[in-house]
């Protein structure tokens, strides 16, 4: 990012001259663009900083030490340049953390509502999905989706653990598999004979999937996953409950207010091992697909959520009143 340094300066230089007409009241920054708030600095143009984890993550674990953990340093540099923090949340999703996280930060932060994606329908990558055409033909409700995003530190053995967990549970599912950094290119991802043992209730898709076409999907009951906040409330979106295998900070944090929501099953974790095992996710699968009573808790608890979720006039008035701040701020 450093790199683009010099155009990014000249780009302001040039928006910040007398008689511009494209004057630059603000600038919105990710975590680690500490670079980039240099440069506004030099101009004299105020920046905002984009808080993409849940409002518990800052509750949970404030502003990183970068003395102990160094992979936050960016992060922490970025934030003592920035004016403002803009916070993807809500009151109506997070009453409890939401409003700790002036005094935690110690700055003004600014909700922008939950930024849910535009519902899916419409898809022109319908036809090319292998994924939205498997679904096509399961039952209604009848699927739990397996995805853990971009980030998750995917394990070859923790592919296998999924695996032995998703056939134990006995339930459909449809698996977005990606190939983690650490496995080896001739390495076999799946257990031997996992993909014909889970022949036509199971499938597995490797490369790029329309995950939100697929949450939106009649055939998806659950989302299993690691609990990053945009998969989260793309899952609320839809209603679906959750069964959660987090392993970084943000992701933690999600899980515990989720739980505490019954919204979903945690996976319990053995203190032993480094992976979450088969039987465990296959515990929590069933209590969120197939065991009645905390199943019918689990799908009324995320249909609450997704009335806050899907309420876009809500999300209007949040967007609103950010830009409304901001004009207070600046002057």
């Amino acid at each position: 990012m450093d790199r683009l340094a010099p155009a990014f300066s000249a780009f302001l230089g040039a928006a910040c001259a007398d008689g511009s007409d494209r004057k630059v009241d603000w600038v919105l920054l990710d975590n680690f663009h500490a670079s980039m708030a240099d440069v506004a600095s030099e101009h004299k143009v105020p920046c905002i900083l984009n808080m993409p984890y849940s409002s518990a993550t800052t509750e949970d674990f404030g502003i990183p030490d970068p003395s102990v953990l160094p992979m936050f340093r960016p992060f922490v540099e970025t934030f003592k340049r920035c004016k403002v923090i803009a916070a993807r949340s809500s009151f109506e999703l997070e009453p409890e953390s939401l409003p700790l996280m002036t005094k935690i930060l110690g700055k003004p932060v600014i909700p922008v509502g939950l930024l849910p994606p535009a519902p899916a329908g419409g898809n022109t990558q319908r036809d090319d999905s292998a994924a939205l055409s498997w679904l096509d033909e399961q039952p209604s409700k009848s699927v739990v989706y397996v995805a853990f995003g971009s980030e998750y530190p995917m394990t070859v053995k923790q592919l296998h653990e999924i695996a032995r967990g998703l056939e134990l549970a006995g339930t459909r599912f449809l698996w977005a598999l990606k190939r983690p950094s650490v496995a080896h290119p001739d390495e076999d991802l799946l257990p031997p004979g996992f993909e014909e043992r889970t022949r036509g209730r199971g499938s597995v898709v490797t490369g790029w999937v329309p995950q939100t076409s697929i949450l939106g999907h009649g055939a998806v009951a659950a989302f299993m996953m690691h609990c990053g906040w945009g998969s989260t409330i793309e899952a609320l979106q839809y209603g679906h409950p959750l069964v959660m295998m987090p392993v970084l900070v943000d992701h933690l944090s999600t899980a515990r207010v989720m739980e505490q929501r019954k919204v979903g099953v945690k996976v319990r974790k053995e203190k032993s091992d480094e992976a979450f095992l088969g039987d465990n996710i296959a515990t929590a699968i069933r209590a969120v697909m197939c065991e009645e009573e905390s199943k019918r808790i689990f799908v009324a608890n995320a249909k609450r959520m997704q009335e806050i979720v899907a309420d876009d006039e809500c999300h209007k008035r949040y967007i609103d009143e950010f830009v409304q701040s901001l004009r207070t701020y600046k002057n």
